[in-house]
C-alpha cells in the first residue's frame, strides 16, 4: 500500500458537496432500468390508487402494486413505548404535484390520546442495487457493474415534506406509530390524509393500534447487545465538512442519536490507521496518534480519541468502545517518525519481534491513559475475522501487559480462545455450546452473532427481502445470542443516496441509513426485531419470575422455527408474522 503524508487532526473533503448539504433536501434518484410496465396500469380501474401496502414487500417504481384487496385501513397490536410502522402507497397515472401527508392524533375515545408528534411519515426512496453472487453469497470484487443484474429499489425513507410523484410511477410512504411509555391500554384510532398542492385530499386513511398492557423499556435499558460500527470520517466527507471540527460533530449528532435509540451499546474506534485495508470509500484514520521520537521512545496523543469516545457517551451510547485493530488485514501500522519528519509504517506479524516491540509500550500507555478516563473496564482491544494463531499471539501480549485488558473479536468460534474473548460475535453459521454460552453468561461475557458479504439469507443489503432484517431478532432469542453486529451503520458509498452498489460486496453491505440522516427500510426493521427480542426478553423474565412453566414452554416453541436453514426455503415474512401472531397471544 501506498502512503500519502495525511494530516493527523482531520480527513479528506471533496471538492463536491453532498446533494443535502448543498441543494435543496430533494434529490433526483437515478433512472430506472426497468420499462413501465405498461399492462399493470391500464389494467389500474382509476388514474390513481392509494392503499395500505404490505411492510414485507418493496414495491416497485414502475409497476401497479399487485395487491390482493387494496385497502384504507389498518390495524396493529403494541405495547407502551413500542415504535410500530407500516407502509401505503400511491400509484398514479397522472402526475401528482407536491404530494403531502397529514397525520393526525389518535384516540381511544374514552379521553386518552396518542398525540400527532408521535406519528411519522416519510417518503420511501428508490436507490440503486445489484444481487448476490451466482455461488450465492455477496463477498468479492465488483468492478464492473454490467456482470450484476441492477434495478432500482425502494429502501431509504426521507424527511421531505412534500414530494412530486411523476405519472406512471409508485411512491410507497412509510408510517411509524410510537407509542407513549404512560399510554393506558386499549384501542387508538386515527387517519392519515394525503393531500396534493393545493390541499386537496386525495384519499383518507384510518388505521388503529391495539396497545397491550405491557411496556417496552426504553431504548438505554434494552439488554439486546446491538454493535453497528460508525463511520465519522464518511459523515464528514459527504457532508464536506473538516473532520472532528465542531461542525462535524454536529452534524454527526442526529446520526449518533438516531444508533443510540436504536439501542447501539459500542463505539468504535480505529485506533491505527485504515484497520481494514481500504475496504471502504473512506478510510478510517487513526484516533490515535502515534509518534516515535527521536530518541526512539514514543509517545501517543489521545485528543481525538477522547472527543469522539466523549461525544458518542453524551449521545447515550456508553457501554463498551471497541478499538481496532492489533491484527489489521494488511498487518502494516502507521506512525509518525520524528527522525525522517513524516509518516511511514512498519509490516509485522502478530507474535514477531518487530510486532511486539510496536505494541507493548502502547498498551501500557493505552491501559494508564484508559484508567485515567475511567474506561478501562468498558474497553476492549477488537479485532475481527483473525486467524486463530494470530488472536492467541495478540492475547498473550494484551494480557501480559495488563490481566485485565478486555478483547474482543468478530469471526468463527474458536473453542480454544473463547475463555479470553471478553466480547465474542461469531459468524451466523456458527454457535456457541449450550454449556459455553452459559458459562459466558455467567461470567459477564459478551456472546453475540454477526452477518456480511457470506450471508446470503438472512442479510440487509438493499435488495434483500425486509423481514430479514426483523428476523434477527428472533434468531437471536431463539438461539440466546446477547445481540447481533453488523460491520457498517454508514460506511457510505460514492453516492450513497442514489445508488448502494460498492466496489466489493453485494449492495448496501456498507451502509443501513442514508445521509441527512435519513432512515431506511432495513433500519427500521432492524429495530423491530430488536423491540420483539425485548418484548421476548420481558415475557421469559416475567413467567420465571410467575414459574409459569407452561408460558415459557409456548415461548420456546414460538422461537424454535426460528433456523437458519429454513428461512430461504419458507420465507422470512410468513416466519416472522407467524412469530408475531404467536408473540401477540401472550
Amino acid at each position: 500500500m501506498k502512503y500519502a503524508a495525511v494530516c493527523f487532526l482531520c480527513c479528506m473533503t471533496f471538492a463536491f458537496a453532498s446533494a443535502q448539504s448543498q441543494a435543496p433536501l430533494d434529490y433526483n434518484e437515478m433512472a430506472d432500468p426497468s420499462p413501465v410496465d405498461s399492462a399493470s396500469w391500464n389494467a389500474m380501474p382509476a388514474d390513481r390508487l392509494i392503499s395500505f401496502g404490505d411492510v414485507d414487500v418493496r414495491y416497485s417504481k414502475r409497476q401497479v402494486p399487485a395487491l390482493q384487496q387494496p385497502t384504507t385501513t389498518w390495524k396493529t397490536i403494541a405495547w407502551k413505548n413500542e415504535r410500530v410502522h407500516t407502509q401505503f402507497v400511491v400509484a398514479s397515472r397522472k402526475k401528482i404535484f407536491q404530494l403531502q401527508v397529514e397525520a393526525g392524533s389518535l384516540t381511544d375515545g374514552k379521553g386518552n390520546n396518542i398525540n400527532a408528534a408521535n406519528v411519522k411519515t416519510g417518503f420511501v426512496r428508490y436507490v440503486m442495487t445489484d444481487e448476490l453472487n451466482k455461488d450465492g453469497g455477496g463477498c468479492g470484487f465488483r468492478p464492473d457493474t454490467r456482470a450484476f443484474d441492477s434495478s432500482l429499489v425502494a429502501d431509504g425513507i426521507d424527511f421531505i415534506p412534500v414530494k412530486n410523484v411523476t405519472a406512471y410511477s409508485v411512491q410507497p410512504v412509510w408510517l411509524s406509530v410510537k407509542v407513549p411509555a404512560n399510554a393506558p391500554a386499549g384501542n387508538y384510532t386515527g387517519t392519515i390524509k394525503v393531500k396534493q398542492y393545493g390541499g386537496e385530499v386525495l384519499q383518507t386513511l384510518s388505521y388503529s393500534v391495539e396497545v397491550k398492557n405491557y411496556t417496552l423499556p426504553d431504548p438505554k435499558d434494552w439488554t439486546f447487545y446491538l454493535d453497528l460500527w460508525q463511520n465519522p470520517f464518511s459523515i464528514a466527507r459527504v457532508h464536506g465538512v473538516q473532520c472532528w471540527s465542531d461542525e462535524h460533530f454536529a452534524i454527526m449528532q442526529p446520526y449518533m442519536k438516531s444508533l443510540a435509540n436504536a439501542g447501539q451499546k459500542v463505539i468504535t474506534v480505529s485506533m491505527i490507521y485504515d484497520p481494514w485495508n481500504e475496504q471502504t470509500e473512506d478510510p478510517f484514520y487513526s484516533m490515535i496518534k502515534w509518534t516515535k521520537k527521536k530518541n526512539g521512545s514514543w509517545t501517543y496523543d489521545y485528543t481525538i480519541f477522547d472527543k469522539w469516545v466523549n461525544f458518542m457517551m453524551a449521545q447515550g451510547i456508553n457501554k463498551a468502545i471497541n478499538c481496532y485493530s492489533m491484527i489489521p488485514w494488511g498487518l502494516n501500522f502507521k506512525y509518525y517518525d520524528e527522525t525522517i519528519g513524516r509518516d511511514t509504517f512498519i509490516i509485522a506479524k502478530a507474535g514477531s519481534p518487530e510486532y511486539n516491540a510496536h505494541w507493548k509500550p502502547m498498551l501500557a500507555d493505552f491501559a494508564k491513559h484508559l484508567k485515567e478516563k475511567g474506561w478501562f473496564n468498558k474497553t476492549a482491544i477488537a479485532m475481527d475475522e483473525r486467524e486463530m494463531k494470530d488472536m492467541q499471539q495478540a492475547i498473550a501480549l494484551i494480557k501480559s501487559v495488563d490481566k485485565n485488558f478486555r478483547v474482543s473479536l468478530a469471526g468463527n468460534y474458536h473453542p480454544e480462545i473463547q475463555q479470553d474473548i471478553d466480547d465474542y460475535c461469531i459468524a451466523s453459521a456458527h454457535n456457541f455450546p449450550d454449556d459455553v454460552r452459559k458459562q459466558r453468561e455467567k461470567a459477564g461475557m459478551i456472546s453475540t452473532y454477526y452477518t456480511c458479504c457470506v450471508e446470503g439469507f438472512p442479510n440487509t443489503f438493499t435488495f434483500s427481502p425486509p423481514a430479514e432484517a426483523a428476523w434477527i431478532g428472533w434468531y437471536a432469542a431463539n438461539k440466546n445470542f446477547d445481540g447481533y453486529l453488523r460491520w457498517a451503520y454508514n460506511s457510505w458509498t460514492a453516492n450513497p443516496l442514489t445508488d448502494s452498489r460498492f466496489r466489493t460486496w453485494a449492495a448496501g453491505d456498507t451502509y443501513l441509513v442514508y445521509p441527512g440522516p435519513r432512515s431506511s427500510i432495513r433500519f427500521e426493521r432492524l429495530i423491530e426485531g430488536i423491540q420483539d427480542n425485548e418484548k421476548i426478553r420481558v415475557l421469559k423474565s416475567t413467567f420465571a419470575k410467575n414459574k409459569d412453566n407452561q408460558k415459557l414452554q409456548q415461548l420456546n416453541a414460538m422461537l424454535a422455527p426460528f433456523e437458519i436453514a429454513d428461512i430461504k426455503s419458507k420465507g422470512a415474512a410468513v416466519m416472522l408474522n407467524e412469530g408475531k401472531a404467536a408473540l401477540n397471544q401472550f
